[in-house]
Protein backbone atom coordinates (compact mmCIF):
# COMPACT_ATOMS: atom_id res chain seq x y z
CA UNK A 1 0.00 0.00 0.00
CA UNK A 2 1.61 3.25 -1.01
CA UNK A 3 2.02 5.43 1.73
CA UNK A 4 0.85 9.62 2.06
CA UNK A 5 4.24 12.06 1.06
CA UNK A 6 5.07 14.07 3.70
CA UNK A 7 7.61 17.08 3.40
CA UNK A 8 8.90 17.96 7.65
CA UNK A 9 10.82 21.36 6.71
CA UNK A 10 12.71 21.05 9.50
CA UNK A 11 14.24 18.39 12.26
CA UNK A 12 12.27 17.88 14.89
CA UNK A 13 11.94 15.81 17.95
CA UNK A 14 13.24 12.22 17.51
CA UNK A 15 9.34 11.09 18.56
CA UNK A 16 7.73 13.38 16.41
CA UNK A 17 10.17 12.20 13.36
CA UNK A 18 10.16 8.65 14.64
CA UNK A 19 6.02 8.47 14.24
CA UNK A 20 6.02 10.28 10.53
CA UNK A 21 8.36 8.02 9.63
CA UNK A 22 6.28 4.75 10.41
CA UNK A 23 3.32 6.28 8.98
CA UNK A 24 4.40 8.31 5.78
CA UNK A 25 6.79 8.55 3.30
CA UNK A 26 9.23 11.19 4.67
CA UNK A 27 11.20 13.66 3.10
CA UNK A 28 12.81 15.16 5.79
CA UNK A 29 15.10 18.52 5.51
CA UNK A 30 17.89 17.08 7.35
CA UNK A 31 20.02 20.00 6.64
CA UNK A 32 17.91 21.75 8.88
CA UNK A 33 18.16 25.01 7.85
CA UNK A 34 15.10 26.92 6.57
CA UNK A 35 14.18 26.36 3.09
CA UNK A 36 13.91 29.18 0.41
CA UNK A 37 10.63 30.27 -1.07
CA UNK A 38 11.61 28.25 -4.58
CA UNK A 39 13.37 25.25 -2.07
CA UNK A 40 9.49 25.14 -0.41
CA UNK A 41 7.89 24.99 -4.08
CA UNK A 42 10.04 22.41 -5.34
CA UNK A 43 10.26 20.44 -2.18
CA UNK A 44 6.41 20.46 -1.58
CA UNK A 45 5.89 18.88 -5.23
CA UNK A 46 4.07 15.39 -5.59
CA UNK A 47 3.46 15.62 -1.61
CA UNK A 48 0.54 14.90 0.65
CA UNK A 49 1.16 17.23 3.71
CA UNK A 50 3.41 19.54 4.76
CA UNK A 51 4.77 19.71 8.29
CA UNK A 52 6.08 23.33 8.81
CA UNK A 53 7.59 25.72 11.06
CA UNK A 54 7.31 29.13 12.00
CA UNK A 55 10.47 29.74 9.73
CA UNK A 56 8.90 28.60 6.70
CA UNK A 57 7.12 31.61 4.92
CA UNK A 58 3.74 30.57 3.37
CA UNK A 59 2.29 34.01 1.67
CA UNK A 60 -0.06 33.82 -1.38
CA UNK A 61 2.73 33.95 -3.31
CA UNK A 62 4.01 30.28 -2.38
CA UNK A 63 0.63 29.01 -1.54
CA UNK A 64 -0.22 29.88 -5.44
CA UNK A 65 2.69 28.19 -6.97
CA UNK A 66 2.29 24.76 -4.68
CA UNK A 67 1.72 21.35 -6.10
CA UNK A 68 -2.30 20.68 -6.39
CA UNK A 69 -1.20 17.22 -4.65
CA UNK A 70 -0.91 19.31 -1.21
CA UNK A 71 -3.84 18.99 0.35
CA UNK A 72 -2.43 19.78 3.99
CA UNK A 73 -0.21 22.35 5.96
CA UNK A 74 0.56 21.76 9.13
CA UNK A 75 2.21 24.07 11.61
CA UNK A 76 4.84 23.20 14.43
CA UNK A 77 3.49 26.18 16.26
CA UNK A 78 0.75 28.71 17.52
CA UNK A 79 1.63 31.61 15.77
CA UNK A 80 0.46 31.13 12.25
CA UNK A 81 1.14 34.47 10.65
CA UNK A 82 3.74 33.16 8.15
CA UNK A 83 0.86 31.27 6.31
CA UNK A 84 -1.88 33.75 3.90
CA UNK A 85 -4.57 31.40 5.47
CA UNK A 86 -7.24 32.90 2.83
CA UNK A 87 -4.90 32.26 0.22
CA UNK A 88 -4.38 28.57 1.37
CA UNK A 89 -8.42 28.16 1.60
CA UNK A 90 -8.62 29.56 -1.68
CA UNK A 91 -6.65 26.15 -2.61
CA UNK A 92 -8.48 24.54 -0.93
CA UNK A 93 -6.04 23.21 1.21
CA UNK A 94 -6.50 22.73 4.88
CA UNK A 95 -4.34 24.46 7.41
CA UNK A 96 -3.98 23.21 11.36
CA UNK A 97 -1.70 24.35 13.91
CA UNK A 98 -0.91 23.25 17.93
CA UNK A 99 -2.77 25.87 19.85
CA UNK A 100 -2.74 23.71 23.18
CA UNK A 101 0.80 22.00 23.52
CA UNK A 102 2.64 25.27 23.76
CA UNK A 103 0.90 26.73 26.44
CA UNK A 104 2.73 25.31 30.03
CA UNK A 105 6.21 25.98 28.23
CA UNK A 106 5.68 29.17 27.00
CA UNK A 107 4.28 30.53 30.54
CA UNK A 108 6.85 29.11 32.55
CA UNK A 109 9.81 31.24 30.16
CA UNK A 110 6.87 34.49 30.06
CA UNK A 111 7.74 34.22 33.94
CA UNK A 112 10.82 33.52 33.40
CA UNK A 113 11.36 37.23 31.99
CA UNK A 114 9.49 38.85 34.67
CA UNK A 115 11.75 37.46 37.46
CA UNK A 116 15.27 38.11 35.32
CA UNK A 117 13.81 41.73 34.11
CA UNK A 118 12.86 42.79 37.99
CA UNK A 119 16.04 40.98 39.50
CA UNK A 120 18.16 42.11 36.75
CA UNK A 121 19.45 38.05 36.60
CA UNK A 122 21.17 39.06 33.22
CA UNK A 123 22.79 41.90 34.70
CA UNK A 124 24.19 40.04 37.77
CA UNK A 125 25.64 36.71 35.51
CA UNK A 126 27.83 39.03 33.76
CA UNK A 127 29.31 40.89 36.03
CA UNK A 128 30.07 37.28 37.72
CA UNK A 129 31.68 35.69 34.58
CA UNK A 130 33.31 39.12 33.73
CA UNK A 131 35.18 38.13 36.90
CA UNK A 132 33.99 42.08 38.17
CA UNK A 133 32.27 40.30 41.31
CA UNK A 134 33.93 42.15 44.28
CA UNK A 135 31.64 40.54 46.57
CA UNK A 136 28.19 41.80 48.03
CA UNK A 137 27.38 45.10 48.47
CA UNK A 138 24.19 46.45 50.45
CA UNK A 139 23.01 48.52 47.12
CA UNK A 140 24.39 46.53 44.28
CA UNK A 141 22.19 45.09 41.73
CA UNK A 142 18.73 46.33 43.32
CA UNK A 143 15.95 45.03 41.83
CA UNK A 144 12.36 44.40 42.46
CA UNK A 145 10.07 42.66 44.60
CA UNK A 146 6.75 40.94 42.68
CA UNK A 147 4.75 40.76 45.62
CA UNK A 148 2.05 42.96 45.78
CA UNK A 149 2.65 44.62 41.89
CA UNK A 150 0.34 45.23 39.59
CA UNK A 151 1.31 42.79 36.70
CA UNK A 152 -1.08 44.04 33.45
CA UNK A 153 -0.94 41.12 30.50
CA UNK A 154 -1.39 41.92 27.37
CA UNK A 155 -3.94 39.55 25.74
CA UNK A 156 -5.43 36.84 28.27
CA UNK A 157 -5.87 33.73 26.14
CA UNK A 158 -3.85 30.52 27.32
CA UNK A 159 -0.82 31.62 27.81
CA UNK A 160 -1.51 34.76 29.43
CA UNK A 161 -4.09 32.78 31.90
CA UNK A 162 -1.15 30.55 32.39
CA UNK A 163 1.20 33.48 33.57
CA UNK A 164 -1.26 34.67 35.65
CA UNK A 165 -1.48 31.43 37.44
CA UNK A 166 1.80 31.33 37.99
CA UNK A 167 1.87 35.47 39.08
CA UNK A 168 -0.50 34.53 41.54
CA UNK A 169 1.76 32.36 43.37
CA UNK A 170 3.93 35.13 43.71
CA UNK A 171 0.95 37.46 45.43
CA UNK A 172 0.56 39.77 42.16
CA UNK A 173 -2.14 41.77 41.14
CA UNK A 174 -3.10 40.59 37.87
CA UNK A 175 -4.89 42.99 35.78
CA UNK A 176 -5.36 41.99 32.00
CA UNK A 177 -6.72 43.37 28.66
CA UNK A 178 -8.27 41.15 26.17
CA UNK A 179 -10.94 41.31 23.03
CA UNK A 180 -13.44 40.43 25.15
CA UNK A 181 -13.72 39.90 28.87
CA UNK A 182 -13.01 36.24 30.41
CA UNK A 183 -15.71 34.80 32.21
CA UNK A 184 -15.52 34.72 36.06
CA UNK A 185 -14.09 31.42 36.22
CA UNK A 186 -11.36 31.93 33.92
CA UNK A 187 -11.05 35.29 35.29
CA UNK A 188 -9.91 34.21 38.91
CA UNK A 189 -10.16 38.21 40.20
CA UNK A 190 -8.37 39.50 37.48
CA UNK A 191 -8.91 43.08 36.78
CA UNK A 192 -10.28 43.61 33.15
CA UNK A 193 -9.49 46.53 31.30
CA UNK A 194 -11.66 47.44 28.02
CA UNK A 195 -8.83 48.91 26.35
CA UNK A 196 -4.78 48.82 26.40
CA UNK A 197 -4.45 52.36 27.47
CA UNK A 198 -6.32 51.58 30.83
CA UNK A 199 -4.20 48.61 31.42
CA UNK A 200 -0.92 50.88 30.49
CA UNK A 201 -2.32 53.26 33.11
CA UNK A 202 -1.83 50.86 36.31
CA UNK A 203 0.85 48.25 35.35
CA UNK A 204 3.84 47.93 37.39
CA UNK A 205 5.15 45.38 34.66
CA UNK A 206 3.40 44.37 31.52
CA UNK A 207 3.05 41.50 29.97
CA UNK A 208 2.67 40.82 26.34
CA UNK A 209 0.91 37.48 25.41
CA UNK A 210 -1.05 38.72 22.68
CA UNK A 211 -1.24 37.40 19.10
CA UNK A 212 0.38 39.44 16.07
CA UNK A 213 -2.51 40.58 14.11
CA UNK A 214 -3.39 43.69 11.90
CA UNK A 215 -4.62 45.49 14.96
CA UNK A 216 -1.67 44.47 17.86
CA UNK A 217 1.39 44.84 15.54
CA UNK A 218 3.13 48.10 16.02
CA UNK A 219 1.16 48.73 19.59
CA UNK A 220 3.92 48.72 21.93
CA UNK A 221 5.17 52.15 20.29
CA UNK A 222 5.93 55.29 21.74
CA UNK A 223 2.29 56.49 22.53
CA UNK A 224 2.10 53.28 24.29
CA UNK A 225 5.47 52.90 26.56
CA UNK A 226 4.55 56.49 27.54
CA UNK A 227 1.14 55.64 29.06
CA UNK A 228 3.00 53.32 31.57
CA UNK A 229 4.50 54.55 35.09
CA UNK A 230 7.74 55.24 35.02
CA UNK A 231 9.97 52.84 36.48
CA UNK A 232 7.67 49.95 34.73
CA UNK A 233 9.31 46.32 33.41
CA UNK A 234 7.96 45.49 30.15
CA UNK A 235 8.58 41.50 28.88
CA UNK A 236 7.54 39.90 25.54
CA UNK A 237 6.48 36.09 25.50
CA UNK A 238 4.33 36.85 22.33
CA UNK A 239 5.44 38.26 18.78
CA UNK A 240 8.19 40.97 18.22
CA UNK A 241 6.45 42.79 15.76
CA UNK A 242 3.77 44.04 18.02
CA UNK A 243 6.43 46.21 19.66
CA UNK A 244 7.97 49.15 17.67
CA UNK A 245 12.03 48.22 18.66
CA UNK A 246 13.53 52.04 18.38
CA UNK A 247 10.76 53.39 20.72
CA UNK A 248 11.01 50.57 23.43
CA UNK A 249 15.12 51.11 23.35
CA UNK A 250 14.36 55.10 23.66
CA UNK A 251 12.57 54.22 26.67
CA UNK A 252 14.69 52.25 28.53
CA UNK A 253 17.55 54.63 27.47
CA UNK A 254 15.46 57.51 28.76
CA UNK A 255 15.07 55.62 32.14
CA UNK A 256 11.27 55.52 31.95
CA UNK A 257 11.09 51.82 31.01
CA UNK A 258 13.62 50.04 34.43
CA UNK A 259 14.08 46.81 32.70
CA UNK A 260 13.20 44.52 29.94
CA UNK A 261 12.56 40.76 29.33
CA UNK A 262 12.47 39.73 25.61
CA UNK A 263 11.71 36.08 24.24
CA UNK A 264 10.61 37.53 20.97
CA UNK A 265 11.82 40.02 18.42
CA UNK A 266 10.83 41.16 15.15
CA UNK A 267 13.24 40.35 12.10
CA UNK A 268 14.29 37.26 13.85
CA UNK A 269 17.42 35.91 14.11
CA UNK A 270 18.42 39.44 12.98
CA UNK A 271 17.13 41.22 16.03
CA UNK A 272 17.63 44.73 16.60
CA UNK A 273 21.05 45.73 17.37
CA UNK A 274 20.17 48.57 20.49
CA UNK A 275 19.35 45.84 22.53
CA UNK A 276 22.91 44.29 22.88
CA UNK A 277 23.52 47.59 24.33
CA UNK A 278 21.16 47.44 27.22
CA UNK A 279 22.53 46.62 30.20
CA UNK A 280 18.95 46.30 31.76
CA UNK A 281 17.54 43.87 29.71
CA UNK A 282 16.63 40.56 30.21
CA UNK A 283 17.47 38.83 26.83
CA UNK A 284 16.42 35.26 25.18
CA UNK A 285 16.92 33.49 21.72
CA UNK A 286 12.78 32.55 21.37
CA UNK A 287 12.80 29.75 23.50
CA UNK A 288 9.90 29.75 24.76
CA UNK A 289 8.61 26.53 23.85
CA UNK A 290 12.30 24.96 23.96
CA UNK A 291 11.61 21.73 26.09
CA UNK A 292 11.11 18.12 25.13
CA UNK A 293 7.42 17.67 26.78
CA UNK A 294 6.09 20.73 24.55
CA UNK A 295 8.09 19.51 21.13
CA UNK A 296 6.77 15.55 21.42
CA UNK A 297 3.11 17.30 22.06
CA UNK A 298 3.99 19.55 19.10
CA UNK A 299 4.77 17.14 16.57
CA UNK A 300 1.80 14.56 18.39
CA UNK A 301 -0.73 17.15 17.54
CA UNK A 302 0.26 18.13 14.24
CA UNK A 303 0.60 14.50 13.20
CA UNK A 304 -2.82 14.19 14.62
CA UNK A 305 -4.21 17.27 12.10
CA UNK A 306 -2.14 15.65 9.37
CA UNK A 307 -3.97 11.92 10.02
CA UNK A 308 -7.07 13.53 9.88
CA UNK A 309 -7.35 15.70 7.40
CA UNK A 310 -5.89 13.07 4.93
CA UNK A 311 -8.37 10.30 6.10
CA UNK A 312 -11.18 12.64 5.21
CA UNK A 313 -12.03 13.98 8.97
CA UNK A 314 -11.97 17.33 10.60
CA UNK A 315 -8.66 17.81 12.12
CA UNK A 316 -8.38 18.83 15.91
CA UNK A 317 -7.18 21.98 15.80
CA UNK A 318 -7.78 23.56 12.15
CA UNK A 319 -7.53 27.12 10.95
CA UNK A 320 -8.87 26.64 7.50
Amino acid sequence: MTRPKLLMTRVLSPATISRARRDYDLDLNEADVPFTPDELVARAAGKDALLITLADKFGSDVIARLDPSVKVIATYSVGHEHIDLQAAKARGIRVAYTPDAVTVATAEIGFLLILGAARRASEGERLLRAKAWRGWQPMQLIGRRLDGKRLGIYGMGKIGQAIAKRARGFDMDIHYFNRRRLDAADEQGATWHATLDSLLAVADILCIAAPSTSETRGSINAAALAKLKPGAIVTNIARGDLVVDDDLIAAVKSGHIAHIGLDVYANEPDIHPGYYDLENAFLLPHMGTSVIEARDEMGRDALDNIDAILAGREPPTALV
